[in-house]
């Protein structure tokens, strides 16, 4: 593992779809008991969602199995998001707060304090004290932290784990009646089940069960809702040019063309829907520790006028671009978008929730691409 750049081939996805088909009549505790069933519950995914529902299911004596199209566990949560949004933490509860919990306990010892005291950390989380000591929760952890503590919480409690096992799409659902039955994934193995969640980001079981679902933004008047569809003019969180911009290859000429990472397409009308999602990053796990430090490497095919449009917001005398990244133990940060510019790859993921896996896996690439040579460009670029 890179200790300066961590990243997973796990995007921070616009669509969280979490899709549970209930079994017609009682669950039984006991697979023995259901000559149709192998599992009282399969769970395809391997995020936060799926370790906490397969541990929940364990606790009420169900048979659970996670069917991981991954191979970590924990999704976002040990993907690179180590400063959680968290708010109002006495509103958290449940599995979810046992979690914190147990990163309170992990961070108790000196031990794990490797990189930095305990003592000069700032104990700043969203919102909250990162370490509440009065409650024994802490809400920042580092990546390997959490996956270490999602693991041996799966261990705990005996939860089977397949993984790097793959819907088979689009016909790896049987269904009877209306209610999912089995899966397939894409080396042939099937799982069958009492009852089915869908803990992916991408709801891959869900659309290959034939549920309805919409991708983009709905229109405002869909549902009656003041902030849904195309927010044209709404200037929140600062992602948004505050001084203008000359947009073209040469300044002032049109005809030379658009910079690159500029749309040329209009901006569209307030409230109206469209086909846009929320951009992807990866979440960038840095250090500001000499010593746990390698430099960013130039990435093959790097093109440093891909990044032509940050440095004309700079000459603007924008100086932001370090604001996201928040702190977490050991002097490493959870480093996420700000800005008009960032490490958020917009509009390059429009297809990836319906997309082929070939085809997900290039937009993945791509991605990883666009932010390795824009951390790349940051540390290097001499202008």
């Amino acid at each position: 593992m890179k200790k300066a750049l961590r990243l997973r081939t796990t995007l921070s996805a616009a669509l969280l779809l979490l899709l549970s088909f209930a079994a017609t009549g009682p669950a039984s505790s006991s697979a023995a008991q259901q000559p149709d069933a192998a599992y009282d519950l399969v769970i395809y995914g391997g995020t936060s969602a799926a370790v906490t529902a397969a541990i929940q299911a364990k606790r009420m004596g169900r048979t659970v199995v996670i069917v991981s199209p991954d191979k970590h566990l924990g999704g976002m949560t040990t993907g690179g998001l180590g400063f959680t949004d968290s708010g109002n933490t006495g509103s958290i509860g449940g599995l979810s707060r046992e979690f914190y919990q147990r990163v309170w306990k992990y961070y108790q010892d000196e031990a794990a304090w490797k990189w930095q005291k305990r003592a000069d950390y700032g104990n700043r989380g969203q919102g909250t004290a990162a370490m509440d000591g009065t409650n024994r929760t802490m809400w920042t952890f580092e990546p390997h932290v959490a996956e270490r503590i999602l693991e041996n919480w799966v261990a705990e409690v005996a939860v089977p784990v397949v993984r790097g096992a793959r819907l088979k799409r689009p016909d790896g659902v049987v269904k009877r009646d209306n209610v999912v039955t089995s899966i397939t994934t894409e080396d042939g193995k099937n799982y069958r089940g009492r009852a089915f969640i869908d803990a992916t980001y991408e709801g891959d079981l869900m659309a290959a069960a034939r549920v309805r679902y919409h991708v983009g933004r709905e229109a405002g008047a869909v549902y009656g809702e003041k902030w849904n569809g195309n927010q044209v003019g709404v200037l929140h969180h600062a992602h948004f040019f505050a001084k203008p911009v000359d947009p073209y290859v040469r300044p002032g000429e049109p005809a030379s063309g658009m910079l690159p990472r500029i749309s040329a397409e209009p901006a569209g009308v307030k409230g109206e829907g469209d086909n846009r999602i929320q951009a992807y990053c990866f979440r960038l796990c840095l250090t500001r520790v000499p010593e746990n430090r390698v430099p960013f490497p130039k990435p093959d095919g790097y093109d440093p006028g891909q990044y032509e449009l940050l440095l004309r917001v700079f000459q603007t005398g924008w100086r932001e671009q370090f604001n996201k990244f928040d702190a977490i133990p050991n002097g490493k940060t959870d480093t996420n978008n700000h800005g008009p510019f960032s490490t958020d790859n917009i509009g390059m993921n429009y297809d990836y929730p319906e997309a082929s896996y070939d085809r997900r896996l290039e937009i993945i690439r791509e991605h990883e691409q666009y932010q390795k040579g824009l951390m790349y460009f940051l540390a290097n670029d001499p202008r």
